[in-house]
């Protein structure tokens, strides 16, 4: 029924356990294992002290309302998120404490304080309504990872307007796609960013994206590379700095109602076109306030750093949003782990101090492939804890990264949430829980998680079904922006009134759960989820192709890699050159990304009698497996062959 990664029986049997330090926990944010209990007790009131210690205009007249599959958290409340992340810090030592640390690439760097922030995100808030934004209206960021990223997000939030930040990996036909979703105002972007010693052409996907783009307005450009001046727009395009050169310093923030919409934030789907998933205010920030402040262990000294880019969500809500609102020191680097060599994370924690760090289990394992040689180059004392997200880490590469890069003695707290979700779900409580490596352990507290078959019944420890979560949490999305159908059908049409995660998972008998990647047919490749749909829709429009099919296998390094099984047209012959050709246009039309690692041409693919394609047989053949059940193939022979011509090599 769920199909595994990896042998899910070797992982439950786990022995490798590691309790938290006497030391830890005297000192831990929370210790006490009795508030699961409570939480699950009266889960409104344990989230209810989380929204107390944020700052309101006007309180709110109830918690929850709750009428499946629609929820609203902390209705008739009056919030700002930009106020909580920023002003309300400003009455207290934190107003001149490190709110952000920026990197470049080439080595140029610049710390902002909480009031270095507020001015510069009024600044920019006044730019915006200078350029006739207002509450309501959607803005779309397309920047790399500098500073002008967060400050133009906090901007939006404190005018009300909800951005929509598309990640700059992404190209051009992906950012119209966006933009003309959302129906965006503005959009702002870089001249150029930073990767590998090479400039990314930003701008120049945004250009390229307006033709059909008719609801922009305006284009504000970050000058960062230097090279794009006369590429420059007159009457549409604005540089930044021009923008915001005489704006005023202070800028009020708007109070907005708890279920105001805060962002936009687009994934990928099985149907290929992308979903924009909608995520309101109050129940968001309570929901990565709580969860920053108690998984993270956060302390007012604390130097925390999130790798992810902040085009996904893992960048909104740990990035920028959950540290902020907690007042803590957040890092921002621009560029590549291996550039100028191997060792640049280990550099930027030593230089800075860094005390937590959070990053992928597709970086640990690249790390390790590169070694121990390059962590050993820096001094990683100042680390006391860590952090993965983004994919299920093999315990092998949990106990490397414990090892090696905590030395021994940072808990590592591996954490399950998704974008829909907004704030982290299961994960580890390093002041409470048992670690072991490869388990997400438990459900955040208050977090009523639970695995089902296809049945809908619970099962038991060792035995192998769907994630779900029973009751709604406060971050949780609120709807796929202007799809409502869409969202009742994908996340709550398996399992009324429960929320269906699409990801396998199981539970060991000590109640810790263990994910098992996803069952739809979304591939996740470091960390970046790819709809197989848009992938085959990408190859498909190359004029030679007839007919595409994608999957994913396994990845040492990147979780899971995209294959590509390709039909070509008649008189068309496949070589190496026409392989070259169909990755290159993936790309242009999705982003590097989605490039495929493998494309195999197939006279014919293997389908039902109903015409779908059994993408899990061409998993098999991709793998290297024995084939699964073939009986309900219209054409038997037809997966035989690919195998007969492909399993070898596998």
């Amino acid at each position: 029924m769920v199909e595994s990664t990896g042998n899910i029986e070797s992982l439950l049997q786990e022995d490798r356990v590691f309790p938290p330090t006497e030391q830890f926990k005297s000192q831990a944010n929370i210790s006490d294992p009795k508030i699961y209990e409570e939480a699950l007790k009266d889960p409104e009131a344990f989230w209810a002290k989380f929204a107390e210690e944020l700052d309101w205009f006007k309180k709110w007249d109830k918690v929850l309302e709750w009428d499946p599959p629609y929820a609203k958290w902390f209705t008739g409340g009056k919030i700002n998120v930009s106020y909580n992340c920023i002003d309300r810090h400003l009455s207290s030592a934190r107003r001149n404490k490190a709110a952000l640390i920026w990197e470049g690439e080439p080595g140029d760097r610049q710390v902002y304080t909480y009031w270095d922030l507020y001015r510069e995100v009024c600044r920019f808030a006044n730019g915006l309504k200078s350029l006739g934004v207002e509450k309501g209206d959607r803005v779309t960021i397309y920047l790399p990872m500098i500073p002008e990223l967060p400050i133009a997000m906090l901007a939006c939030a404190r005018i009300g307007a909800p951005h929509s930040v598309v990640f700059g990996g992404f190209s051009a036909e992906s950012i119209r796609d966006r933009v003309n979703d959302s129906q965006s105002k503005i959009i702002i972007t870089a001249d150029g960013g930073y990767r590998r010693g090479g400039i990314i052409e930003l701008k120049q996907n945004v250009d390229e994206s307006l033709d059909g783009s008719p609801s922009i307005e305006k284009v504000v450009v970050v000058r960062r590379t230097g090279h794009a001046d006369d590429r420059m727009v007159e009457g549409r395009d604005v540089w930044w700095h021009d923008l915001v050169a005489d704006q005023p310093l202070t800028c009020e923030p708007e109070p907005m109602d708890s279920e105001d919409m805060l962002y936009l934030l687009y994934t990928s789907g099985t149907t290929g076109k992308p979903k924009g998933i909608v995520h309101t205010t109050g129940g968001y920030l309570v929901g990565t306030y709580a969860t920053t402040k108690w998984i993270f262990d956060l302390k007012e000294e604390d130097v925390y750093w999130c790798t992810a880019d902040i085009g996904w969500v893992t960048g909104h809500s740990y990035i920028v949003y959950g540290p902020l609102a907690n007042g803590a020191t957040t890092v921002m680097y621009e560029g590549s782990p291996d550039y100028p060599d191997r060792d640049r994370f280990w550099a930027i924690i030593a230089k800075y101090g860094i005390t937590i760090l959070y990053t992928a289990p597709t970086a640990i394992r690249t790390f390790m492939r590169w070694g121990e040689e390059y962590p050993q180059r820096h001094n990683l004392s100042s680390l006391r804890l860590l952090g993965t997200v983004g994919e299920p880490i093999n315990p092998e590469a949990w106990v490397w990264y414990w090892q090696n890069i905590g030395g021994g003695n940072c808990p590592v707290v591996d954490t399950w949430w998704q974008t829909e979700t907004g704030m982290i779900l299961i994960s580890p409580l390093p002041g409470i829980t048992t670690l072991k490596p490869g388990s997400a352990t438990r459900p955040f507290p208050g977090i009523e998680a639970e695995i089902l078959d296809d049945a809908g019944n619970p099962v038991g420890p060792g035995a192998g079904g769907y994630l779900t979560i029973k009751k709604p949490w406060p971050a949780m999305l609120r709807n796929l922006y202007g799809d409502p159908d869409r969202y009742k059908e994908h996340y709550w049409s398996r399992y009324p009134g429960i929320y269906f995660t699409a990801d396998g998972a199981k539970v060991d008998e000590d109640g810790n759960y263990w994910l098992l990647g996803r069952v739809d047919d979304v591939i996740n490749v470091s960390a970046h989820r790819i709809s197989t749909m848009e992938v085959e829709s990408a190859l498909v429009d190359n004029p030679k192709v007839a007919e595409a099919a994608c999957i994913g296998k396994s990845h040492e390094i990147k979780g899971q890699a995209i294959v590509g099984f390709v039909t070509l047209k008649d008189n068309v012959v496949g070589t190496d050159e026409i392989i070259a050709e169909l990755k290159q246009h993936v790309v242009t039309k999705i982003g590097a990304m989605a490039r495929p690692d493998d494309i195999y041409f197939a006279a014919e693919l293997p389908k039902t009698r109903s015409g779908k394609i059994m993408r899990r047989l061409l998993r098999d053949v991709a793998e290297g497996r024995a084939l699964g059940d073939t009986t309900t193939l219209a054409d038997p022979a037809v997966v035989e062959a690919l195998k007969e011509q492909y399993g070898e090599e596998e």
